[in-house]
């Protein structure tokens, strides 16, 4: 049984403040009781319920314990419903409404997506194949049944805004929904299309996977020590590297990754400095943080250290440093031709070089249907809303066909899950693209929770051909970068905020506020890394012999998109001093469909910089 002093010590392991102690400690020994956790599961939760409301202290109130008992009780809920025995079948209101509708349950039906024929300018490629078959989508459901998300009272409503926002969503009066052709017409011609340029070193479709050695993983890891560590040298800022494991009675300065000293997660005790076996002895040395006033660290990390290790055992640091230096350096491993016209480009004045220009965007996170069917209607209306509002860049971010979706899993449809891609998510945006003319472009950002392409992280990206509209969808590797009017975007589509919530340890001044969401995405920029964490967790398949190239971030983007199941925020992110801090946008969307009802997705326009930046987070 959970004592109070477990709890108490697991609350500051994590930096939380417990307000009232007594009460909010048995208040938290009565949860473990009730719903079975360890003290660890506890604060975990907390943690989780904390980021979500977004909470600025890192104190534990008696006040907010009411909402996190409710917080366990869904994720109880999330977790029954979890878990279906094999060959069980659970009833539900969608039983009783097949009953009360006298359909038996083996009548065939269609299943299409309603839409305005006088819209579609080319016959569908797709309709005999949606015609011809039944693909399981409604699960038991009529054709023109009112599903929980058709049936939402609030739709298009803004949660809030950020910078001076000069558009406005609906307010889900839906007045504008019937406007006439022309209207709409009109407002296409008003566009322009887009410059667009995918950057990066991803892997390509058809690419070899799953065969990395264990040569491949430590040269991975050993890639960034060196890298980051060719980077604090070159800046000129620090004293000459050595190995931290080497005695020494003066102060010294090391790089090197951090490491957990066993399983679970770090803690004061736990903290390794591993360093680079090519310049080093390569040797993992305990660090002591103690002495620091602020820190945040995670597994992974490859940070500089200041310090002193007087007996080779211990390493006792006075100053950590977790972000590379911004210098305009030119990348070691480019060939010389390469790196020479990289060096004259970097001379020119970046007024002269690039002038950034508006472009807008609407930018959705799936999952892109509700887990009661595979209707898509949360996609429909997206497009619809695109349709009235057409952004020059649709962003859509994968999972499209979610290997974590009810049916899904059960294996409850007829249909292949390429199949169910091509029809209900490639056929709808070619039905846009053709309906909105050439102005508008789609950009496509798989998930390792997509069924129906590779599970393997780096991801290829899909491999779309579809004639004449190749110029306008454009698919992306994950992760990904490109160029849309000079802006660079860079984009993410593994929850690697969320992983990383799980793993950070951090110290910060009492008293003073800090933003956890914009710290944890500002590691990514600091790391120089998609994916910075190490070991990464056992669902994630890594693959570490295309790691190396495809996670680098090789300079600081405009836009960094991390879809995340935590919170949807716009956060504006500032790397390094005041005077010449880089500046980043970014962009959690939040999921378009949650559970069985409305998500959101957020409307952004880009102008030269982030602060003349405008964006909407828009309920669906």
């Amino acid at each position: 049984m959970a004592t109070d002093e477990e709890i108490k010590n697991e609350f500051k392991r994590s930096g939380f403040i417990l307000v009232e102690e007594d009460e909010i400690l048995k208040r938290c020994v009565t949860l473990c009781i009730n719903y079975s956790l360890k003290p660890s599961d506890l604060v975990s939760s907390w943690e989780l319920y904390h980021l979500n409301r977004q909470l600025l202290d890192q104190t534990v109130k008696k006040d907010d314990m009411d909402g996190f008992v409710l917080h366990l009780q869904n994720e109880q809920k999330e977790s029954i419903m979890r878990v279906e025995e094999a060959g069980l079948h659970l009833y539900s209101n969608r039983d009783v409404d097949m009953l009360l509708d006298g359909v038996q349950e083996d009548t065939e039906e269609i299943v299409t997506t309603p839409t305005n024929k006088s819209q579609r300018l080319h016959p569908d490629p797709f309709d005999s194949i949606s015609r011809s078959r039944d693909y399981g989508y409604s699960t038991g459901k009529s054709v023109g049944h009112v599903t929980p998300f058709g049936s939402r009272i609030e739709k298009f409503v803004v949660k809030f805004n950020v910078g001076n926002v000069a558009a406005h969503a609906e307010n889900g009066n839906n007045n504008d929904v019937e406007n006439s052709e022309d209207d709409i017409i009109k407002r296409v011609q008003t566009s322009q299309r887009c410059s667009l340029k995918v950057n990066g070193s991803g892997p390509e479709p058809g690419c070899r996977f799953m065969y990395d050695r264990t040569e491949d993983r430590f040269s991975a890891l050993e890639y960034r020590i060196v890298r980051h560590a060719d980077a604090f040298a070159a800046s000129g800022l620090y004293e000459e590297q050595v190995d931290p494991a080497v005695a020494s009675q003066r102060s010294i300065f090391a790089v090197g990754m951090i490491c957990c000293d066993g399983e679970g997660h770090l803690n004061d005790k736990s903290i390794l400095l591993q360093s680079s076996a090519e310049r080093t002895s390569g040797q993992r040395v305990p660090v002591d943080l103690k002495r620091l006033d602020q820190f945040s660290i995670f597994p992974g990390q490859v940070v500089g250290i200041e310090g002193q290790n007087p007996s080779g055992h211990y390493l006792t640091a006075s100053k950590l440093l977790d972000s590379v230096p911004l210098t305009l350096t030119v990348d070691v491993d480019l060939p010389p031709a390469k790196r020479q016209i990289l060096d004259q480009e970097v001379l020119v004045p970046a007024e002269e070089s690039c002038q950034k220009s508006e472009v807008s965007f609407i930018i959705a996170s799936g999952p892109f249907t509700t887990s009661d069917n595979l209707l898509f209607e949360p996609l429909n209306e997206l497009l619809a809303y695109a349709k009235r509002k057409p952004p020059q860049l649709l962003v859509l971010l994968g999972p499209f066909v979610d290997s974590e979706h009810p049916e899904i899993k059960k294996g409850a449809v007829d249909a292949t899950f390429n199949e169910i891609f091509q029809v209900e998510v490639l056929r709808k945006l070619q039905d846009y693209v053709e309906f909105m003319g050439s102005e508008v472009r789609v950009v496509l950002v798989p998930s390792i929770r997509d069924a129906n392409h590779d599970f393997i992280f780096p991801q290829p990206p899909f491999d779309i051909h579809i004639p004449d509209l190749e110029h306008q969808m454009t698919s992306l590797s994950n992760p990904g970068t490109f160029e849309a009017n000079q802006v660079k975007v860079s984009c993410c589509t593994v929850d690697v905020l969320k992983q990383l919530s799980g793993e950070e340890m951090s110290k910060n001044p009492s008293g003073v506020p800090t933003d956890r969401m914009s710290r944890l995405a500002s590691h990514l920029l600091r790391q120089r890394s998609f994916y910075p964490l190490y070991p990464p967790p056992e669902s994630l398949p890594y693959d570490s012999s295309l790691a190396p190239k495809a996670l680098q971030i090789s300079s600081i983007p405009d836009i960094l998109l991390l879809p995340s199941d935590m919170r949807y925020f716009v956060k504006i992110l500032s790397l390094g001093e005041e005077e010449d801090a880089a500046k980043c946008v970014c962009v959690n969307p939040g999921r378009l469909a949650k559970g069985e009802g409305a998500g959101t997705y957020v409307e952004l326009t880009y102008k030269g910089g982030p602060e003349s930046m405008h964006a909407s987070i828009i309920s669906i």
